[in-house]
Formats: C-alpha cells, sequence, structure tokens
C-alpha cells in the first residue's frame, strides 16, 4: 500500500501534506478517509484548478472531500457488512 506522502506526490500538493494531515488529525477522520479525500481534491483541481490563494482553495476543498469520503466509506461499509 502506499504512504500518503505518496498520493500527495502524485497529485501535486505535497507541499501542502503537513496542512492535510493537521486538518484531518483535528477533524478526527481517518488515514483512509485521507486518501479518499485528497484523490478527490486533485480530481477538482484538473477541472478547477486554484487560481490565487492555493493554500486557502485546498484547505477549503480538502474539508469538504474529507466529509465526501467519510461519506462514501460509510456508506460503502454499510452495503458490503457482513
Amino acid at each position: 500500500m502506499r504512504s500518503l506522502k505518496d498520493y500527495f506526490l502524485f497529485t501535486g500538493f505535497s507541499d501542502l501534506l503537513p496542512v492535510a494531515v493537521k486538518m484531518t488529525q483535528e477533524l478526527n477522520y481517518t488515514k483512509e478517509e485521507m486518501i479518499e479525500a485528497i484523490c478527490k481534491v486533485a480530481d477538482k483541481a484538473r477541472v478547477y484548478p486554484p487560481t490565487r490563494n492555493r493554500t486557502g482553495w485546498f484547505a477549503t476543498v480538502f474539508r469538504e472531500k474529507l466529509q465526501e469520503a467519510r461519506a462514501e466509506i460509510l456508506a460503502f461499509r454499510n452495503r458490503y457488512r457482513d
């Protein structure tokens, strides 16, 4: 399995990994949710790239995508529960 750093390097947000880790800890999200969220952030950045305040854009979008990731993971676990 890849590390968080690998995901952030691949998506082009490696410089914001410390911001993401801090935010994830403060908001009490898991590593799996964080990985899902950074992939979603990268997808959004391809369509709507940050133009001015990249760090602010990232923080806002990452928080939004963390919430989406948690919802999707919970729905998946609930659907395929043994």
